[in-house]
């Protein structure tokens, strides 16, 4: 299995949810306040990876696209919408 991109950065994210409320604890908040935060940035964690992950995938799609199209079609369909344009066509 190989590792994503944005593995590195979920896996960062993670950490954070749970070093963040140990430091508010440690210095004066109180645990429900730490808590709290906690969710707040395992919500925000969860929602970044998923729009990580269907960029990602998006991404693979117009690549994929864009490799089964020859590169003759794609310059004639360029050559045919620049001539739709010009004065007289």
């Amino acid at each position: 299995m190989t590792a994503r991109p944005s593995d590195e950065v979920v896996r960062w994210a993670a950490f954070s949810c749970l070093l963040v409320p140990v430091v508010l604890v440690v210095y004066g908040s109180s645990v429900g306040g730490a808590a709290a935060a906690a969710l707040g940035l395992a919500a925000v964690t969860c929602a970044c990876r998923v729009l990580l992950r269907h960029s990602e995938r998006q991404a693979r799609r117009a690549a994929a696209r864009a490799a089964r199209t020859p590169a003759c079609a794609r310059v004639h369909r360029g050559a045919h919408r620049a001539r739709r344009g010009a004065p007289g066509a």
